[in-house]
């Protein structure tokens, strides 16, 4: 299946306003990359990288900043202590405007992990834009902290998601059913795909491609 995805996503490439084949014409589809300063480096990069690689049209965007701005990132890494360490990243430039974004232009929202979920999850306009998301029932991937949008925004009562453990307890209270995967896998629960840090980004990128290509 994923072979497949991946040579339409070519064909789509060369065709930015759709491809026609046989009749039928297939458009590109268009995926939000939410992210902050201070958003986790390989849960930014790779997945924005790995997206437009594939074919979809990645909108890179954060509140308060304009395309052409930048995000800093920090990378978390994991050497034998208690959590996770924190590091600087690099400078994440971003590719739209966060204040122009409709919904309905869309097919999937990737929340990013790090620190950014912290202070995102605080702004209304966010919490609105995943809960239509959401309610149309439209692909959604999370990976690390990024739930922590999820849980402030109210949408994973009795839905099956993961995160980092840390965020166990938080998903729990907001009515989710927390499961603990090894840090390189993924959920899924309908529409909605989740993985626990940067390790995972192979299997949640799959997953999501499934999702949005089902």
């Amino acid at each position: 299946m994923l072979m497949d995805i991946l040579r339409l996503r070519r064909q789509r490439q060369h065709y930015p306003d759709g491809l026609q084949k046989k009749g039928v014409v297939f458009t590109v589809k268009k995926i939000i990359l939410l992210a902050g300063d201070f958003t986790e480096d390989y849960e930014t990069m790779v997945p924005f990288q790995a997206l437009e690689m594939v074919g979809y049209k990645v909108d890179a965007v954060c509140p308060g900043k304009k395309a052409g701005e930048y995000v800093k990132t920090a990378i978390h890494d994991f050497e034998g202590d208690q959590t996770y360490t924190e590091k600087p990243g690099h400078l994440f430039q971003l590719n739209a405007d966060f204040d122009e974004v409709n919904v309905d232009d869309y097919d999937g929202l990737f929340i990013t992990g790090g620190r950014s979920p912290e202070y995102l999850r605080t702004d209304h306009r966010v919490l609105t834009l995943v809960k239509c998301f959401m309610k149309a029932g439209k692909p959604l991937a999370a990976i690390c902290h990024g739930p922590q949008i999820l849980t402030a925004a109210g949408v994973i009562c009795g839905r099956t998601l993961t995160a980092y453990p840390a965020l166990a307890a938080d998903i729990r209270l907001a009515g989710g059913n927390y499961i603990e995967v090894p840090v390189d896998q993924a959920v899924v629960d309908g529409n909605l795909v989740t993985a626990p840090a940067w390790p995972g980004n192979t299997a949640i990128l799959r997953e999501f491609i499934k999702v949005l290509e089902s």
